[in-house]
């Protein structure tokens, strides 16, 4: 027999959310955050299903949806299209830049997720460089934590933060901007992974698109002491240095001027295999050293917008493992950082399809290749 719960959480309207089949189950309404509180609260069952359609905030605070240590092993899971948004133009000023946009970030991971943490098969979109201090304990309530600028601002899509190494699934993270980085998602460790053990978070099978940032990685932002696994991800669309780069100190190196799609920065590490990057502004710079490239497609990153640069699909600051990958432009390297014999340079076209799949002879076992339906 279902059980319908009537649950409230501070800020998000109350839902009726049906307990059955082994999971909470949350229709249409801003019920998904009660639901995560409930299966935190649960004995046994840790999966929230939500059904088709839109989910917007109905308030103006940190995060749309937001996991941390109690929610820990938790998987939140889509059924049919469903889409989570930034976005709630009827209470947000449409005097302000970041109109229609009323949280900081569509979903928040922070301290004390596991890989075992799961979202799987949604649409994030509507960021728009909306910042609160609204809601910041409850969302995260490690206090001994520093929760500086990028905190707040990067990550529209999603925010990773602290000891955070969630699994994201069959995700599309798609016309979001956050100033100054990481329209899509932000990966903020703070130099709290443990390189021994390889933890990181997790991109499988996502796709990232139509991304904006004032400064660095449009799609995905890699900061100092973190790491992240993407695999079999799609970058198309995304546009960085929008702007100036206001985040480098004034004489502390070389300003972020001509970002990618996704930026590595030092002391980070990138783990991609199996990923496109096309029609971006650059494809991915890396000033990193752990880093590595395997069985990736790069092909005309020439995207128009943001500041002058000539346009690259790899820019490498240090060093990095790159293997199997095929390049159709630019790559930037210290000599022999990127091996004639173990890639393909002056690739010739992919001939992708209308889902960026690979049409022409070689590329067979390389790139994206999607499993989300239309």
């Amino acid at each position: 027999m279902a059980l319908l719960l009537g649950l409230a959480g501070a800020g998000v309207a109350s839902a009726a959310i049906e307990l059955r089949d082994g999971a909470f189950h949350v229709s249409p309404g801003d019920g998904i955050q009660a639901a995560l509180d409930q299966a935190a609260a649960h004995p046994k069952v840790r999966r929230v299903v939500v059904h088709e359609g839109i989910y917007r905030p109905d308030s103006r605070r940190f995060a749309l949806v937001w996991f941390h240590a109690k929610h820990d092993g938790i998987s939140l899971e889509a059924r049919g299209k469903v889409t989570l948004t930034a976005a709630n133009p009827e209470i947000s000023d449409p005097k302000s830049g970041s109109h229609p946009a009323v949280v900081n970030h569509v979903v928040y991971f922070g301290d004390g997720i596991g890989t075992n943490t799961v979202l799987r098969g949604f649409r994030l979109t509507g960021a728009n460089g909306f910042i609160t201090t609204n809601g910041v304990d409850q969302a995260e309530p490690a206090r001994s934590l520093a929760k500086g600028l990028f905190f707040l601002a990067d990550g529209g899509g999603i925010k990773i933060f602290g000891r955070s190494f969630p699994t994201i699934r069959e995700c599309v993270i798609e016309d979001n901007y956050s100033n100054p980085c990481a329209g899509g998602v932000s990966v903020e460790h703070g130099g709290r992974v443990n390189w021994a053990r390889d933890e990181a978070a997790v991109f499988l099978d996502c796709e990232f698109r139509d991304n904006r940032a004032m400064v660095t990685g449009a799609a995905l932002d890699v900061l100092p002491g973190s790491s992240a696994r993407i695999i079999n991800c799609l970058f198309t669309g995304n546009v960085a240095n929008l702007g100036p780069d206001t985040i480098t100190p004034k004489g502390a190196g070389e300003p972020f001027t001509n970002s990618g799609a996704l930026t590595v920065f030092h002391d980070a590490r990138a783990v991609v295999e199996r990923c496109t990057f096309t029609g971006n502004r650059n494809g991915a710079d890396d000033h990193g050293n752990r880093s590595r490239y395997l069985d990736c497609i790069f092909w005309k990153n020439d995207q128009p917008g943001g500041l002058p640069g000539e346009r690259y699909d790899l820019d490498l600051y240090d060093r990095a493992e790159v293997s199997g990958c095929f390049f159709g432009g630019r790559v930037v390297s210290a000599p022999g950082g990127v091996s004639r014999g173990r890639n393909r340079l002056e690739a010739p076209s992919p001939e992708f399809d209308g889902r960026f799949v690979p049409q022409a002879r070689g590329y067979e076992a390389v790139g994206y290749r999607p499993v989300m339906p239309r």
